[in-house]
């Protein structure tokens, strides 16, 4: 059974970093292929990036590409997204997934969730 717990958000000045973890205290979490999605006030959760079980796949939204890194430590059962040059539209609640069924940047093709880790970036 995967629980995913994330870790790691906060505020942050535009221009800066920020790296989000989340572990999988249920240890299903080495079979399985992970993503992060993020969900501003007011708007649907979107698709931020996802990467393959073995982790030599990864994948990104189009608004995060270059700035953004997703990778796995599966020793660890954790999952990390590196988040650089951050922006204010960045600013959202980040939730890790695991288990997608079919489109991985469909939230809905997802079958588990973390609770989600809130990031602010003042501009």
């Amino acid at each position: 059974q995967v629980q995913l717990v994330e870790s790691g958000g906060g505020l942050v000045q535009a221009g800066g970093s920020l790296r989000l973890s989340c572990e999988d205290s249920g240890r299903a979490f080495s079979h399985l292929p992970m993503g992060w999605f993020r969900q501003a006030s007011g708007r649907e959760r979107e698709f931020v990036a996802a990467i393959s079980w073995t982790g030599s796949s990864t994948f990104y939204a189009d608004s995060v590409k270059g700035r953004f890194t997703i990778s796995r430590d599966t020793a660890k059962n954790t999952l990390y997204l590196q988040m650089n040059s951050l922006k204010p539209e960045d600013t959202a609640v980040y939730y890790c997934a695991a288990d997608p069924e079919g489109d991985y940047t469909k939230d809905t093709d997802w079958d588990s969730w973390g609770q989600g880790t809130q990031v602010t970036v003042s501009s």
